[in-house]
């Protein structure tokens, strides 16, 4: 079998069981782009993000993910047909920054969680600024997008995934551009991230069901 019958198998199968489970629903898929590179970035609330983001994209997308995730049991092999890429937490991983650069400039599709990491508390925390930066240099849209449901179905603190509804919000693309001649200072790249940091919290504002 080869890669893309295992990505349309396993994509096939989780979206069944996301719309048994969990009742996902998708909003705004309209904005995410039929061809050409783009940054998908949700808020982080499950280590099932990645999948739920994921489904309503007919093409193959990459993401970072945890490098012990890869390891674990049913999970770990879905994650990596759906695309995910191990990252080296302990340490800085260029070798998985590449990996991420390339991806954009072949003009796939890549997801990115501007958090860092999952929420323990269910807020949404502040985003660090390696999406804009990666979307900056590359020249590519960022397509924000919010997870409803996903900590009450399945936070970090849950052992297994509770029947929870999930709903997945895609935004209007966000473009980031520098004004002429200016350089991407730290300040910029910061006021940029909480500017995404905004999008994504609006779709929390509004009722899951």
């Amino acid at each position: 079998m080869n890669k893309t019958w295992i990505f349309t198998l396993s994509r096939w199968i989780v979206m069944a069981l996301a719309r048994l489970w969990f009742r996902i629903e998708f909003e705004g898929t309209e904005y995410l782009p039929k061809t050409g590179a783009f940054l998908l970035t949700p808020n982080h609330v499950s280590y099932f993000d990645p999948f739920w983001v994921s489904l309503p994209v007919s093409r193959p997308m990459r993401y970072m993910t945890w490098d012990e995730m890869t390891r674990k049991p049913v999970i770990g092999p879905l994650m990596l047909a759906f695309g995910a890429f191990p990252v080296d937490i302990r340490r800085g991983d260029r070798t998985a920054l590449r990996r991420a650069a390339d991806q954009l400039h072949r003009g796939g599709g890549l997801v990115i969680f501007p958090e860092g990491g999952r929420t323990s508390t269910g807020e949404l925390m502040p985003f660090k600024p390696g999406a804009i930066l990666l979307a900056l240099e590359a020249g590519v849209p960022i397509i924000p997008a919010t997870i409803q449901g996903g900590y009450e179905a399945y936070s970090r603190h849950h052992l297994f995934p509770r029947p929870r509804k999930v709903r997945v919000r895609y935004h209007p693309p966000l473009l980031v551009r520098l004004p002429p001649g200016e350089e991407a200072s730290k300040e910029f790249l910061r006021q940029q991230a909480a500017r995404l940091r905004e999008v994504v919290a609006s779709g929390l504002a509004r009722p899951a069901a």
